[in-house]
């Protein structure tokens, strides 16, 4: 997939706060000042106004969402970016969402599979793999089990965790 292509998720609406149209979101980034963020639901485009902390996030006010139910309405949606909108990340580092499409392979040539995903469940990242056979597993995203990511040459090196993938 093209960068020009592949959206980044920014942030997800967690829900209304007060009764002017403000949201709380979840951020998963140091900054949304990247211009109109795309929706989820293929809703139009929507423009922050205003950002402020929060203790659970950030309080934001968009451009059009003017009372509670329209901020209500919102719930739920993440909210991205064209990858190619984004800053090119400092050498040595990369954007998790750079990751899918990687080929990752076992420190002995051989090919597992391609990651086809990053999630987070609230205990870390990882990285799910389609293996050669089709089906998917996850990896955690830790040094001992990612050993090496190699974005230019557009491959992972795993280190198996022991009995994973044995049949």
């Amino acid at each position: 997939m093209a960068d020009a292509a592949r959206r980044i998720v920014l942030a997800v609406v967690t829900g209304a706060h007060g009764i002017r149209g403000e949201v709380r979101l979840k951020s998963f980034a140091d900054h949304l000042d990247y211009g109109p963020l795309s929706r989820s639901d293929d809703g139009p485009p929507l423009e922050i106004v205003s950002l402020r902390p929060a203790k659970d996030g950030i309080i934001a006010r968009f451009s059009g969402v003017d009372d509670r139910n329209a901020a209500e309405a919102l719930k739920g949606i993440e909210l991205s970016v064209a990858r190619d909108r984004l800053p090119e990340p400092e050498s040595d580092s990369f954007y998790l969402a750079d990751l899918i499409g990687l080929t990752a392979e076992r420190r002995d040539g051989t090919i597992l599979g391609e990651v086809i995903a990053v999630h987070n469940y609230g205990a870390g990242d990882v990285i799910e793999v389609r293996l050669t056979e089709g089906e998917t597993v996850l990896f955690p995203f830790t040094r001992e089990t990612v050993a090496e990511v190699d974005i230019s040459n557009g491959r992972l090196l795993i280190e198996l965790p022991e009995g994973m993938l044995e049949e």
